[in-house]
């Protein structure tokens, strides 16, 4: 019989490769999502690749009703995974309320209808903000967390410090929460990427679009950081290696064998990259020259992020594979057949 994993937030960029990675794996998904950043087409999507269509259900997790509803239509489930959460660094820093409202009220809800359904396992999307901006590199998980220098990032140190108290009362509730660095790329297929609406807040969808004449230019933040080349480094990482360490992640909180309450671990491939040097690889990969502009810093950005992998390594048998070359390049087909389509 299969086991039944809700995933909200699951019609989403990470969820959706993450819905992918356990379809394959056998898992019954059932995806929560109210579709403030994303659109049901995923699901046909979802189903094309993986020839199984999830159950969804459109539920806004702000509202503790509306979440206790629908947890109990689905208390046989095993496990939740928790996405759903607004991610925009720059944007948090425009609208601090709408950020806490938001990623904070849903995992309250959704703790609440876990523990009044006896759901007793959670998978935890946070983020490297939470370490605010540490002085050493590369970052382990003991690293100090610190309060962002976003409301975003701020939510996910908080959001980690609810679940700590969380686990430490209640003797039946086991998490792990999975610390991302910088998720680009794009399912093999092709039918699934990032798809920001607006104008995007990460590097490679802007980078990409920039390429295929949506945006005019590529608005490089700030190039006066003590960096290599001035501008900040980041620790890019797969999506669909970033999916496979939900799984792991997952298999590990089901094996009743362990009984740790909460696990942290960072998931990245701990190199770093800088924007220039990302700008410079895609330039390679799509064979044409970026126009891009170097412009002011933006509010709640640091210099350098790069993780140490070597604890996910050891505990969930899980590491990156593919490299920035295979990132960057499905990151651009993605773009090129969402443009396809769209001109259709």
């Amino acid at each position: 019989m299969q086991e039944k994993i809700i995933v909200t937030g699951g019609c989403g960029y990470i969820g959706s490769h993450t819905v992918i990675t356990l379809i394959h794996h056998n898992y019954e998904v059932v995806i929560l999502d109210d579709l403030s950043n994303s659109n049901l087409q995923i699901l046909d999507r979802i189903e094309k690749i993986t020839g199984n269509r999830p159950q969804f259900e459109q539920v806004d997790l702000k509202s503790s009703e509306a979440t206790q509803t629908v947890f109990r239509t689905h208390k046989d489930a095993k496990a939740v995974i928790h996405f759903a959460a607004h991610k925009a660094v720059a944007e948090s820093v425009e609208n601090p309320l709408m950020y806490y409202q938001n990623n904070l009220f849903s995992l309250l809800n959704v703790l609440k209808a876990q523990q009044e359904n006896a759901i007793n396992h959670l998978i935890f999307s946070s983020s490297a903000t939470v370490y605010g901006n540490p002085s050493k590199m590369p970052i382990t998980e003991d690293a100090p967390t610190q309060r962002s220098s976003s409301p975003y990032g701020n939510t996910k140190k908080i959001a980690e410090e609810i679940l700590e108290d969380f686990t430490n009362s209640q003797s039946e509730i086991s998490v792990i929460s999975l610390r991302y660095f910088n998720p680009i790329g794009a399912h093999e297929s092709g039918q699934i990427g990032e798809f920001p609406t607006g104008i995007p807040n990460n590097l490679m969808p802007y980078i990409t679009q920039t390429a295929a004449g949506i945006r005019e230019k590529l608005m490089v933040f700030g190039n006066d950081y003590p960096t290599k080349d001035g501008t900040p480094i980041r620790d890019y990482i797969h999506v669909v290696d970033l999916a496979e360490a939900h799984l792991k992640a997952l298999q590990r909180l089901l094996d009743s064998s362990v009984t740790k309450p909460l696990e942290v671990f960072n998931l990245g491939t701990g190199n770093g990259y800088s924007v220039l040097e990302m700008i410079a690889a895609f330039e390679t990969v799509s064979g044409s020259p970026l126009n891009y502009e170097i412009t002011d810093r933006r509010p709640g950005d640091v210099p350098v992020m790069f993780a140490s992998t070597t604890l996910a390594k050891q505990v969930l048998n899980w590491e990156a594979t593919r490299g920035l070359h295979e990132m960057i390049q499905s990151s651009w087909a993605w773009e090129q057949n969402l443009r396809n389509e769209l001109e259709q």
